[in-house]
């Protein structure tokens, strides 16, 4: 293995990371916008409140991470990148902040419409912000950017592989984050947000599937490259990923929630995984290959050990804070004699308690 390929892995593998626990969190926002009016919606927002409240922040350090790796590692495709796709990428910077801020502010809002507002503003970034992500990941891999950057910044990311890829980042984003949350209603004992949560779960993961597979169609003609990369060496990876989520829609037909979150992970790390192999060697397709694109040896070398210390150091640190956020004690299953189903219920009078002011 060469150094210039195990900094592409390390790279590729903050950009799985970002997707798993940062697609769940901007996931989460999708089911906000739709849960419906302050009363009909708010036992899932409490809950969304509860589930993400702790890592929401947290899940960004991946994309810190990416982003450094990549401007770091593979300097001139990072300078072409951000040259010709500073639209998207502005936009999904701006839902990333948005999203946080309102976040935060909801919680402290005083009156209904306040928190209304917040939560408006929140969910609907929640939902530009992967779509937009979504667009620049197929723009890379339909070789719309030219080596020497500076490329059209409309077609570039406005074409049929990057809006799909768009839509699906949605979708999957969605899918698991109505995993996740099934399973933290459930757990809570709150059955009749988990039964809810239910349909929504296998409403989006089949409408996300047919997506995804609708998608490969428009690929054919439109990134060729990138389409004999996911049809030849990245296909085993890509049917993993249909096992996966079909899968994953039977545990949760079935209300076998814990294990559903597992396979839901695979379905979408194997996407991922699958769009990372379908476009090897690339860094941008058809323009600059990994080894052509890499930076200097000392830089790859000081890269390489800084993502060791990082494993040693903020690892355990993630892991710990995610072990604690599934723990009985946070979740509040049994606190103090009360069982999880009241703590939630006076999460929700915090909202529906608003109608008045």
């Amino acid at each position: 293995m060469t150094l210039e390929f195990a900094v592409a892995a390390a790279l590729f593998a903050g950009v799985v990371a970002y997707a798993l626990f940062g697609g769940a969190d901007f996931g989460s926002g999708f089911h906000d916008l739709t849960a419906g009016g302050a009363r009909r919606g708010a036992p899932l927002r409490t809950l969304i409140d509860h589930s993400i409240g702790p890592v929401w922040e947290a899940n960004h350090v991946w994309l810190i991470y990416v982003m450094v790796m990549w401007w770091t590692g593979f300097p001139e495709s990072f300078a072409a990148a951000m040259t010709t796709l500073y639209v998207p990428f502005v936009l999904a910077l701006v839902g990333i902040v948005l999203r946080g801020a309102s976040f935060a502010f909801r919680k402290y809002s005083e009156t209904l419409w306040q928190a209304k507002l917040f939560g408006v503003i929140f969910a609907t970034s929640s939902v530009l912000a992967p779509f937009f992500l979504g667009t620049i990941v197929g723009a890379l891999a339909s070789g719309r950017v030219p080596a020497g950057g500076n490329g059209d910044p409309w077609s570039s990311w406005i074409n049929p592989t990057a809006l799909f890829t768009g839509v699906i980042s949605v979708g999957t984003c969605a899918f698991l984050a109505a995993t996740f949350l099934t399973a933290d209603a459930a757990r809570r004992g709150e059955t009749a947000l988990a039964a809810q949560l239910r349909i929504r779960s296998l409403v989006v993961g089949l409408a996300t599937g047919i997506v995804v597979f609708a998608g490969l169609i428009p690929i054919e003609r439109d990134a060729p490259t990138f389409w004999d990369g996911l049809t030849g060496r990245a296909a085993p990876v890509m049917a993993l990923s249909a096992l996966g989520g079909i899968a994953t829609l039977v545990l949760l037909w079935r209300k076998r929630f814990g294990p559903a979150r597992l396979t839901a992970v695979v379905a979408v790390a194997a996407v991922m995984a699958g769009w990372g192999i379908g476009q090897y060697p690339w860094v941008l397709v058809d323009q600059v290959s990994i080894a052509e694109g890499a930076g200097a040896t000392a830089t790859l070398q000081g890269l390489l050990a800084a993502v060791g210390i990082a494993a040693v150091i903020v690892g355990p640190a993630l892991g710990y804070l995610f072990y604690l956020t599934q723990s009985p004690e946070w979740n509040g299953e049994v606190r103090g004699g009360v069982q999880a189903g009241e703590g939630a219920g006076r999460g929700a009078s915090h909202w529906s308690g608003r109608l008045g002011n």
